[in-house]
């Protein structure tokens, strides 16, 4: 399982997420900043990675249009701001446990599927 981070959260949090041995990059690490958030979505889809952001409203919509149109996602993982960005230490390890969960129950996840760390 690969994650790309939304242009909402630190790079940081892909450094120390990499470190735990997970596959994340950060869309400021591949210079995809300014983006439209669709865009980000299809790149995410395409890479093969389940894309990680804050903006719950907006991707739960993007869902929603790419199901109806049948384009291809990989899932969407939202971070509550109960998981402050400046502590990337904590999201890293919450990426970590929900990715160890995932890997003991592979069908609770796929694509157009929403979820919250």
């Amino acid at each position: 399982m690969k994650f790309l981070l939304d242009e909402d959260l630190p790079p940081s949090i892909a450094e120390v997420t990499r470190g735990l041995g997970l596959e994340a990059e950060s869309v400021h690490e591949l210079g995809r900043t300014s983006l439209s958030d669709p865009e980000q979505l299809r790149y995410a889809a395409r890479e093969g990675y389940v894309f990680v952001t804050r903006n719950r409203d907006d991707f739960i919509r993007f869902t929603a249009e790419f199901f109806r149109k049948e384009e291809p996602h990989r899932g969407v993982l939202i971070v509550p701001r109960s998981l402050p960005s400046s502590r990337p230490e904590r999201i890293a390890h919450a990426l970590s446990r929900w990715a160890e969960t995932k890997q003991e129950h592979p069908r609770s996840f796929g694509p157009y599927v929403i979820n919250f760390l």
